[in-house]
């Protein structure tokens, strides 16, 4: 192939290529005078303050001309992607334009939306999160604009050439900027599993965009030829901001009109431009995450001639609103998108964001919260980008709870961390990154806190400076799930002709006629065509029977797929029965398919009527279909209530009376995008050209390829049991379809029935009577705890007695009948308020075993570790148990009141300076 970085335009215009004395790369230019390739470290910015184009100063001016532009060269708009990767396998979010294509189109599976096509996608990256407000220029979401072209096979649209003049153009000419003044520096891009050489194109210092020359595909850290040829670039539409403005940072640029507003809430003072300039120059030289930030507050103070507490006292709550502002706008795109905070994939990266943001504004004001920045965010981002107006009740209730629970979770987490960092010191072992992230992970305390708490007790822990980085890039990748166990070796199925699916032409057929094409292991049936659904997409395989041509019956009790090929488990006694080669004929177990057809059916219509209710943030999470009960799980926020699964199952029963008409049909992969959208992919990725999509008339749509009744009618009825919380941010709906449905109800009421026999009332008085029942009841026990309490005052005055003075310590061992642990700690509470000294062991057989209680007095837990009295006992009686300083419970085996005296009295001894002889 042809050098990519020599291009027609270089020789038409005269470029000259440099090599950059500093980092050695080579670059082009018009300016005789360039010396360094003009990105920094190397070069300085130059455009803050005086910028070299001001023809548009908004991102809609900006974003408009750059489309306008392209379209005028013969490029097709095409829509913004979803920022949520959902038709990838590989990754969460989309951190760049050509991600949207990545990998149908880039691997000439299916064809681009529009060839060439321009486009201006929202895209999510984690990778510089500790950067973000403090250089100026990195954001965790930005908008990538792009034009891209696909050469497959002889279809040439356009390569470097045209790319390069295409870029050079919409500068010069649609942005007025100088053409000296504009540099192509070469190199190698690659993402999301391709790769390509590449033009970074950078103006006064800032690099506006990258032009890449796809032609490589990534695997395992090899680069091998993709066999097409693919223009992706990539320009930086808030930094063509930034240049267009020479603001004294990114953030001045993007945040102008709410910025202003955002410093008045938190009472931060407008700071010096020059500041801020300053600040942003000297960043733009080095990598923050891996500099000593307070040599650099040190250096920049100098440069300012400002003292560095002066310096870090005006620009780190600038810092920290500018990263709280870009925070707020991902989480827009993210939660908007249908992103659900959990602890795991999107949800965990979203997770992220609002907890850094709620720290960062935790230094700046207790009082302001994040759905109070929030709502200033979204009440103008939402004027842009319109699709979410009718979705910021919802982020703001979402971006509410969260900051709740994290408040709550931070309460918990200073005694949580005391005691983690103690146990640390007491096996003289560091704080490690590694614990860092655990004490993050597991139980949200950010690296900050544990920091300060570590001071407070004497240790040292050192935070990365790419704390969060790290944790955003553990999580920014898909985990590849393990594909289930085949009972099957695959090479015994290499050559073997792909089975004809007969239930996807008719899932109503039970009854056809095959060939029997092989016999694996004398159980598993190969058949040139089948109606036996194979297990997949949640729903489980057909069962039924086979007739062979003597008229016997073969039990099929399994049916799976590889790849293309069926396989029908029989049993091996059958074996002997079939024949290869001979026809047979099958029989689905029809009332099992159909159940399962009405279960599938209903899955889709009540995820249907779930987003509705709840809200577009709703996907699926999984889903599994059975005969009797089947369960869908899905994404929300909180734990849904009986009101609201009321509304769900109303309005799914209702979609089943209405008998709407399910369409299935089969569809090329990006005309369907186009047609439905992204919600096609709610069951997960679906590989392949063409998809199967099946449209319940104006309700659901998704790839599935599972069987479905022709008509919602069919369904019956639907009774939701249950909802469930499985996991954060992961909801489970139990339910029961036609006439299992019904069988269900039916027992219900039968239940009811018995109850309202038991207790002697008609059905509809049942609530009235066992609320009535209940509180009677409530009314006794309340009863029975104050003769508890006067049994116990009781108690106590003889327990005492049994008590004996060893030194300054009242010992009291003693054994009572209890039923609940409870009334041990009660008696015990008693005592020791009565006797601050009491040393207190009470204990409550348990057949062979006993309950054991040490309470100590507020003067005794000053000189005696209740724990260590405790531990004593638990060697002896071989049990285990655990407490504080000043109590310990445990279990273990029953042992006499003597011997328990003369362990405590012993311990003591040897614990104090009371009398040793």
């Amino acid at each position: 192939m042809k050098n990519l970085y020599q291009v027609d335009l270089f020789e038409e215009k005269g470029f000259t290529r440099k090599q950059c004395p500093l980092c050695k790369d080579y670059f082009w230019t018009l300016n005789p005078d360039q010396v360094t390739c003009g990105e920094p470290p190397c070069t300085e910015y130059t455009f803050i303050g005086s910028p070299p184009t001001s023809k548009y100063k908004s991102l809609a001016s900006i974003r408009s001309a750059y489309i306008k532009f392209f379209e005028k060269r013969g490029h097709s708009h095409v829509k913004r992607y979803p920022v949520v990767a959902r038709w990838r396998d590989d990754v969460y979010l989309v951190g760049a334009s050509i991600y949207c294509f990545q990998p149908w189109v880039t691997e000439g599976i299916v064809d681009p939306p529009a060839n060439p096509l321009v486009i201006s996608q929202p895209c999510i990256r984690l990778t510089d999160l500790d950067n973000i407000g403090r250089t100026g220029r990195h954001l965790s979401c930005f908008e990538m604009m792009a034009h891209h072209a696909f050469n497959f096979g002889k279809i040439t649209v356009y390569w470097n050439n045209e790319t390069v003049r295409l870029c050079f153009d919409f500068f010069t000419e649609e942005l007025k900027i100088p053409e000296d003044k504009i540099v192509f520096k070469e190199g190698m891009w690659s993402g999301g599993g391709n790769a390509g050489e590449d033009f970074e194109v950078l103006i006064e210092g800032l690099e506006v965009a990258t032009l890449v020359f796809m032609h490589y595909r990534q695997e395992n850290s090899k680069l091998l030829e993709l066999g097409n040829y693919i223009v992706d670039t990539g320009y930086g539409l808030e930094r063509i901001l930034w240049l267009s403005t020479g603001a004294p940072t990114l953030y001045d640029a993007l945040f102008a009109d709410i910025l202003p507003e955002a410093r008045k809430m938190l009472g931060i003072p407008e700071p010096d431009p020059s500041i801020m300039s300053t600040l942003s120059k000297y960043f733009g030289k080095i990598d923050a995450s891996k500099t000593d930030i307070e040599k650099s507050y040190r250096e920049i103070a100098s440069l300012v001639g400002m003292s560095t507490e002066e310096l870090k006292s005006t620009v780190i709550p600038l810092e920290n609103i500018y990263a709280v502002l870009d925070h707020c706008r991902a989480l827009m795109f993210m939660i908007g998108d249908g992103v659900v905070p959990s602890n795991t994939g999107t949800g965990y990266l979203a997770r992220l964001l609002i907890r850094r943001a709620v720290r960062k504004l935790r230094a700046l004001s207790p009082d302001v919260s994040l759905v109070d920045i929030m709502s200033l965010s979204l009440k103008y981002w939402t004027n842009i980008f319109i699709e979410y107006k009718d979705l910021v009740d919802t982020i703001l209730e979402i971006v509410d709870l969260e900051e709740e629970r994290y408040n709550k979770t931070l309460k918990k987490g200073e005694a949580l961390v005391k005691s983690f960092i103690r146990k640390k010191l007491e096996k003289k072992e560091k704080v490690r990154t590694d614990d860092l992230i655990y004490l993050y992970e597991s139980h949200g305390v950010p690296p900050d806190l544990v920091e300060k708490i570590a001071k407070k007790i004497g240790a040292e822990v050192k935070v990365p400076q790419n704390f969060y980085e790290l944790l955003a890039q553990k999580a920014s990748f898909r985990k590849i799930e393990k594909e289930e166990k085949i009972p099957l070796d695959q090479k015994l199925l290499e050559g073997e002709s792909e089975t004809i699916p007969l239930y996807y032409k008719d899932p109503y057929l039970f009854k056809f006629t095959a060939k029997v094409l092989k016999i694996i292991n004398g159980k598993y049936v190969i058949l040139d065509r089948t109606a036996f659904y194979p297990e997949g997409g949640g729903q489980p395989s057909d069962t039924g029977f086979l007739i062979n041509k003597h008229g016997e019956r073969i039990r099929v009790n399994y049916v799976f797929k590889v790849g293309n090929i069926v396989v029908h488990e029989i049993s091996p006694k059958d074996s002997t029965k079939l024949e290869e080669g001979e026809l047979i004929e099958g029989h689905v177990d029809e009332q099992r398919r159909k159940q399962l057809m009405k279960a599938h059916t209903a899955t889709h219509i009540l995820l249907g009527a779930l987003r509705r209710v709840l809200g577009p943030h709703v996907w699926q999470a999984g889903a599994q279909k059975g005969v009797n009960r089947s369960r869908l799980d899905i994404t929300h926020y909180k734990h849904l209530s009986l009101d609201e699964l009321h509304k769900v199952e109303m309005l799914a029963n209702k979609i089943i009376q209405e008998n709407r008409k399910v369409h299935v049909s089969i569809e090329e992969r990006t005309k369907a995008e186009q047609k439905y959208g992204f919600v096609l992919y709610q069951g997960g990725v679906v590989p392949g050209k063409t998809l199967r999509v099946v449209n319940i008339e104006d309700w659901d749509v998704e790839a599935c390829g599972g069987t479905h009744c022709r008509y919602t009618g069919e369904v019956g009825f639907i009774k939701i049991i249950r909802s469930l919380r499985i996991q954060d941010g992961v909801e489970r709906i139990e339910f029961t379809v036609g006439e299992k449905a019904v069988e269900y109800v039916q027992k219900m009421e039968r239940s009811l029935k018995e109850i309202a026999d038991t207790l002697g009332t008609p059905v509809e008085d049942v609530v009235h009577s066992v609320a009535k029942i209940y509180e009677e009841y409530r009314e006794l026990r309340r009863e029975n705890e104050r003769l508890k309490e006067k049994i116990l005052e009781m108690s106590k005055d003889k327990v005492l007695e049994k008590g004996t003075v060893l030194g300054e310590f009242f010992v009291i061992v003693h054994e009572i009948e209890a039923t609940e642990f409870r009334d041990l700690l009660k008696l015990a509470a008693l005592i020791v308020k009565e006797k601050p000294n009491a040393v207190t062991l009470l204990y409550s057989r348990r057949n062979s075993d006993a309950v054991y209680l040490i309470l100590l007095g507020k003067t005794a837990s000053k000189k005696i570790d209740a724990r260590e009295l405790g531990q004593e006992i638990m060697v002896i009686a071989e049990g285990k148990g655990g407490g504080k300083i000043d109590m310990f419970n445990g279990k273990g085996q029953y042992l006499p009141e003597h011997m328990l005296r003369n362990k405590i009295v012993e311990k003591i001894k040897t614990l104090t300076n009371v009398n040793k002889g």
